[in-house]
């Protein structure tokens, strides 16, 4: 039998505790769990300067690793960075290989350099001190955006962001992925996560975003929160908890969230539409509820029992978000907003009145600053346009407005054809004449010698009478 190496070197350390007696020979082979005979003949007079060489002829023996090594390579060169957590998830899950997980562990620490020499990549990471909190359940969650890049750029998307809320006492997690970081979309992310956990925690923690906060203030200053947050918590009965500025630490748990469903889900993958991206996320949830997590112990769906328990209920009606800017109605009765434009009806507006738009979602709603005789300000409701550049017009809006359609335009060549109430009674006389310009044109005209004319106009006396050939 040839000892490995490192097993030669660790029973080395024992031959002091032999010699001196210390230790026998039979309480050395207990404690490195080799056989009495094997720690007898290295232990003895004979024992070689040097670790035992494995025989030349020998193979060394294949490790279970090996087998999926070309696999983890491949999933190493799309993310060099992932995680040798996320590796043995996705070998279980989705090729069914069953493996140690100390064993990618170990691989990894190989793989991975030789990876990113390959990829000509060196990862750095940096970690900073922070005071840690426990809160307890349902007592607060933490809502932070990812900016996921150009992942559905070959679709035409130049931009996905991820929004996320987590439970701060289970770290139970909630993603969606969004083409905007709007004020709609912002709370309506909001509307779908309280679904998800199926209430409402006691309050929320945010940093210093536009959809939450009016405008930035010194430090120690009261933070003056926008009037549609307050709105929407006030809806839903939460407390808005405003983080200073650059502390990333105080909502360290979605940050840490924002993290790990880059890794474990979009890492390494491609996607088709927002959609995939949502459904992968969702399919994930499973797997996080079932892991042990690291700082609190405990099975985080276990865990998250007693978060969703202490929930407040949700609302019987939802809050209707709405963003709200004022704009001026155009000559055409048209209102510009967000890159497209939305009919008003001609009726009710003139050129340049201020209108105030509330754009939710789905919907643009139109409304006069002043209301009308009747008390109502609203004005028109549209579909919210998708992309930029489009025209929203009902027709309707434009009753009473000239069309174009009455002018006409004409060579000459041809002549208009009267109507048969106003044809006058004689078709062939000198009014059919006059209105055919290629008839006119035949028309005789009597010729006069301009004295006539001197003689008519009393610069000379009038004389002579002229025949007057075909004058009317």
């Amino acid at each position: 039998m040839v000892l490995d190496p490192h097993r030669w070197l660790e029973l080395r350390r024992y031959r002091a505790l032999h010699d001196s007696g210390a230790m026998s020979l039979r309480q050395i082979a207990k404690e490195t769990g080799l056989n009495r005979r094997t720690v007898t003949k290295y232990l003895s007079a004979q024992v070689p300067a040097a670790p035992p060489q494995r025989a030349s002829g020998t193979r060394p023996r294949p490790r279970a690793v090996d087998g999926i090594a070309p696999l983890i390579d491949t999933m190493l060169r799309s993310e060099v960075l992932l995680k040798a957590t996320v590796i043995h998830e996705r070998l279980v899950q989705e090729y069914g290989i069953a493996i140690n997980y100390q064993r990618i562990k170990i691989y990894l620490q190989e793989a991975r350099p030789r990876i990113a020499e390959e990829l000509g990549i060196n990862p750095h990471e940096l970690a900073g001190m922070h005071r840690r909190f426990e809160v307890v359940p349902g007592a607060q969650a933490q809502v932070d955006w990812g900016d996921e890049g150009r992942i559905l750029a070959h679709l035409g998307i130049p931009k996905i962001y991820s929004f996320h809320m987590t439970l701060s006492y289970s770290r139970d997690p909630f993603c969606c992925f969004t083409t905007s970081q709007d004020l709609a979309t912002f709370f309506d992310c909001h509307q779908r996560a309280f679904a998800h956990f199926g209430g409402v925690p006691m309050s929320i923690v945010y940093d210093r975003t536009m959809t939450v906060v009016r405008r930035h203030v010194a430090p120690g200053e009261a933070v003056p929160l926008h009037p549609e947050a307050v709105a929407f918590a006030g809806h839903y009965d939460f407390d808005p908890d405003v983080l200073a500025a650059y502390r990333p630490q105080g909502k360290g748990r979605v940050e840490r969230q924002v993290a790990i469903v880059r890794d474990h889900v979009l890492a390494g993958r491609a996607f088709s539409s927002i959609e995939e991206l949502d459904a992968a996320f969702t399919a994930w949830v499973p797997l996080r509820r079932a892991k042990v997590h690291g700082t609190h112990g405990e099975v985080i769906g276990l865990r998250a029992i007693r978060d969703h328990t202490a929930l407040r209920p949700l609302p019987h009606t939802p809050y209707l978000v709405a963003q709200r800017h004022l704009r001026h109605v155009g000559k055409d009765c048209l209102v510009a907003f967000d890159a497209n434009l939305y009919s008003v009806p001609a009726r009710k507006v003139r050129p340049r009145q201020l209108v105030e738009i509330r754009a939710t979602k789905s919907q643009i709603v139109i409304h006069s600053t002043v209301p009308d005789s009747g008390g109502d300000t609203l004005l028109a409701v549209h579909s919210r346009a998708v992309g930029r550049g489009a025209r929203i017009v009902d027709e309707r809006h434009w009753d009473g407005l000239p069309k174009g359609d009455t002018r006409r335009v004409t060579t000459g060549d041809v002549l208009p054809q009267p109507r048969r109430e106003q044809a006058p009674a004689d078709e062939d006389g000198p009014l059919r004449a006059l209105l055919n310009r290629a008839a006119a044109a035949r028309v005789e005209v009597g010729r006069r010698p301009l004295s006539v004319y001197d003689e008519l106009t009393g610069t000379r006396p009038f004389t002579t009478n002229y025949p007057t050939k075909g004058a009317r």
